[in-house]
């Protein structure tokens, strides 16, 4: 692609509106892994939800987080027992994932409205989805009240978690090596519910220069 060529760019300042018939943001920001989040309340009640915004920040110690959109449960729990679990999802789990979106209420499970197996965490009180082929146990390190330019504070919380155990099904690791696309991971797209399948023949490598 030659930089120089003119492009015919749709340009919008979000503040006042995007002119699209869905906004582009999280569309243009994609793929992105699904933080796909289990909990548990002070009062023992298991919560499992998919969120779009997650991502890994640091290697040492090991520290993954996501998002919230307005104070959810998920943030609530974590908040109150300091632990959580993250868990792969992948084209298999694609659909029990959807369905752990639902809107229930804090006492109901969503392990059991998509039929999915809680397994007892080891370092944490936090069951993790036995079904996803990965999961990470987490330690709660920090919940972050974003905010804008302006100094207000915006209706998202981040939360920051350590993770202090790992579970990996070993036939996703090859030779000694963790084959990510071999799970299949699904990633997230834009609109309200557009995705991404991670297969083999779509991974390619780059030698970095250093």
């Amino acid at each position: 692609m030659d930089a120089s060529s003119p492009k015919d760019l749709h340009y919008y300042e979000p503040k006042n509106g995007h002119g699209l018939k869905h906004d582009p943001f999280n569309a243009i920001i994609a793929p992105r892994p699904i933080g796909w989040i289990s909990s548990r309340d002070a009062k023992g009640n298991i919560n499992l939800a998919p969120y779009s915004f997650f991502n890994g920040f640091c290697y040492n110690p090991p520290i993954i987080g996501f998002s919230s959109t307005t104070w959810k449960d998920s943030v609530a729990n974590i908040q109150e027992t300091g632990e959580f679990v993250w868990n792969l999802a992948t084209m298999d789990l694609a659909k029990q994932m959807n369905a752990t979106a639902a809107h229930v209420a804090r006492d109901v499970s969503e392990f059991e409205i998509a039929g999915l197996t809680p397994v007892p965490g080891k370092l944490v009180n936090v069951p993790r989805v036995g079904e996803s082929p990965a999961s990470f146990e987490c330690k709660l390190t920090q919940i972050i009240q974003l905010q804008g330019a302006d100094g207000k504070k915006a209706q998202a919380w981040l939360t920051l978690g350590e993770v202090v155990a790992v579970h990996i099904d070993k036939a996703m690791i090859k030779d000694g090596v963790y084959q990510t696309a071999l799970a299949r991971p699904i990633v997230r797209a834009g609109r309200r519910g557009d995705y991404f399948e991670i297969r083999p023949e779509a991974m390619f490598e780059m030698v970095r220069p250093d």
